[in-house]
């Protein structure tokens, strides 16, 4: 599903920000490297995809270290971005902000389940504004999705970004989001 995703934004001329989880990208840097190379962002997800209240402040300060450490080792840039798991922070995460940048979104999909589809995804990202921070997955194995769902996601984004096109929007990564603010 993955490549899907991938081609699809680079049909479209899309950059966009990948939150990453240490683990997959350990086992998968391949994906990694050809994200950075396409030009895509890569931000740290966690080392594990766990709840932040669930886990010991040095837990999440490890997680958080070794992400940065295999994404940098795979790509040569450390990265700075962080969107912690289901956008749940603890009192560690506000003490890190120096070192890294907390990114949530504006805009939830709801597209790690298959229930309503693609129209789903369709409808909750019908309303687009300049400078919203749109939330997509392209896994369906973590705590809660199905596996089927990222392939809702790509079908709904085949007509999302013609309609983002239309309105005379540009997909930017979070950087340069976040430079324009």
């Amino acid at each position: 599903m993955f490549f899907s995703h991938k081609e699809l934004l680079k049909e479209n001329e899309v950059k966009a920000t990948f939150f990453v989880v240490g683990t997959k990208a350990k086992k998968y840097p391949e994906l990694i490297q050809r994200m950075h190379n396409e030009g895509h962002l890569i931000g740290i997800h966690n080392y594990v995809h766990h709840s932040n209240w669930f886990m010991t402040p040095w837990k999440v300060r490890n997680g958080l270290k070794n992400t940065a450490k295999v994404i940098k080792s795979i790509t040569g840039v450390t990265p700075i971005y962080y969107r912690p798991p289901w956008g749940m922070l603890n009192l560690f995460d506000f003490m890190r902000r120096g070192k890294y940048k907390i990114i949530l979104w504006s805009i939830m999909a709801e597209d790690w389940r298959t229930s309503g589809g693609s129209e789903k995804i369709k409808q909750r990202l019908a309303n687009i504004k300049g400078g919203d921070v749109i939330l997509l997955h392209d896994c369906g194995d973590t705590l809660g999705a199905e596996s089927d769902a990222p392939r809702n996601t790509i079908n709904a984004l085949r007509d999302v970004l013609k309609t983002v096109k239309t309105k005379g929007f540009t997909c930017v990564r979070v950087d340069e989001l976040v430079e324009k603010l």
